[in-house]
């Protein structure tokens, strides 16, 4: 579904993707890992044709999309589904009105299906009657889950979600990750994960990529993954201080 080859990008002189080369394999979750500052985020946003390579392809579907126009882009991202950080909900609106956002603008849907739509996408998510709250009322674990409702709305045969669990507690941490799976299991989408998280990672992940310097020095299933004698994979997967990863760089 997802096939990045060559990718380079450099920001004032300084290497961020090096000659990078990733197959994101199809229905399945394939979850990108990495410490702090070694690409994730620039890499996600190549791949959404937020950013322009320096040079090599990304492959969506057998599209390179590097290469597309802007409204080739748009008419292509109608496929996708993005799950933010922060959920980046629309704070002037209510939850009900930014799950029905994406059918509004690319739908030609009535207001009642909408709302109906709505009202299942919430229901799936577990947040059945809420549709009259202002994202300030509920809790981040719940934005968490509106926008993954939101993410779903048009369907899309991929799925991206960065940093899903970045500051949940681990309660509502594993209550994300059970749902990215269920959600994955019913829609049957190709998902794309940006995560620090190992454990999470190690728990939800079909599919496994460690992110360093640039470059993925990993690929495989997590139990690969954890039996790996690499030094800076089993450093990363200790959490350990010493070794090749620098924790003040």
């Amino acid at each position: 579904m997802i096939e990045i080859r060559g990718l380079a990008k450099s920001f004032k002189g300084v290497k961020v993707l090096d000659n990078l080369f990733l197959e994101v394999p199809e229905g399945k979750i394939t979850i990108v890992i990495g410490p702090s500052g070694s690409g994730k985020t620039v890499l996600l946003k190549h791949t959404l044709g937020l950013i322009r390579p320096d040079s090599g392809q990304i492959l969506i579907d057998g599209r390179d999309i590097s290469s597309m126009n802007e409204a080739e882009l748009n008419q292509t991202r109608k496929s996708f589904g993005v799950c933010f950080q922060d959920a980046a909900l629309l704070d002037s609106m209510t939850v009900g009105e930014n799950v029905a956002f994406p059918l509004k603008i690319h739908t030609k849907l009535t207001n009642e299906e909408i709302a109906r739509e709505v009202h299942l996408r919430l229901k799936e998510v577990g947040l059945s009657g809420i549709e009259d709250k202002m994202p300030s009322e509920i809790s981040g674990g719940m934005r968490k889950r509106v926008g993954i409702a939101r993410a779903m709305a048009l369907n899309p045969k991929v799925l991206f979600f960065d940093e899903p669990t970045t500051g949940l507690d681990p309660v509502m941490s594993n209550a994300i990750k059970i749902l990215i799976r269920e959600t994955q299991a019913r829609s049957q989408a190709t998902c794309l994960v940006i995560s620090h998280d190992i454990e999470v990672a190690l728990d939800l992940a079909d599919f496994m990529a460690m992110l360093y310097n640039g470059k993925i020095i990993f690929e495989g299933d997590p139990g690969s993954f954890k039996d790996i004698a690499d030094p800076i994979v089993k450093q990363f997967v200790q959490g350990s201080i010493e070794g090749p990863i620098n924790p003040i760089q």
